[in-house]
């Protein structure tokens, strides 16, 4: 949604050049907002437990009925770390620790999208689906994966955790993932 008035003071806001771009400003003579844009920051985990890879079948749009990897989006004050361990247990009831970021996903769009896929260690805990944004839970093999529908984005992600999560390197453009992608993906190699 794009706002029509400023969240400071109420004037209506106009299209105008700032910073070389065209943005939304607030015709207000002692009003300096500036609408930046409207962008979304999500987070996944990928939890690893004995060769197996923690998934959770959503139970809601988007995507109703596919494997995903537990994740979701940031609160305004929350730091991203937080986050993913929070969401992971929301979703799955199993406690995680972050390891390290291994790809993030660039989706420019009408809301900009960044999505940062974090490796986590297991921690504690069995896999229970929450009953309201997930219907199952629980730790898969690759073969197991086969045979379920799991989503595309997904797919690239476990095959990062299981494959390419080497120490160091950083991230690099996947030019060639193993699933579409929608929006550009860093990964590790």
């Amino acid at each position: 949604m794009t706002p029509s008035y400023c969240m400071k003071c109420g004037q209506p806001l106009e299209s105008r050049s700032v910073g070389g771009s065209d943005r939304l400003a607030c015709t207000g003579a002692e009003c300096d907002f500036v609408h930046w844009g409207n962008y979304s920051i999500g987070v996944g985990a990928l939890v690893v437990r004995e060769g197996k890879v923690l998934l959770v079948r959503r139970a809601i749009e988007p995507g109703k009925g596919n494997w995903t990897n537990p994740g979701g989006y940031i609160e305004q004050r929350e730091p991203i770390e937080e986050t993913i361990v929070r969401e992971v247990f929301e979703e799955s009831g199993v406690t995680a620790a972050v390891k390290r970021i291994v790809a993030l996903r660039d989706q420019p769009r009408d809301v900009h999208n960044v999505y940062i896929a974090f490796l986590m260690d297991y921690v504690d805990g069995d896999p229970v689906p929450d009953g309201v944004e997930t219907d199952g839970a629980g730790f898969f093999s690759l073969e197991e994966m086969k045979e379920m529908q799991v989503a595309n984005f997904t797919k690239w992600l476990v095959d990062i955790a299981f494959h390419r999560t080497a120490a160091g390197g950083g991230l690099r453009q996947d030019s060639h993932p193993v699933a579409p992608l929608n929006g550009t993906g860093f990964a590790t190699w």
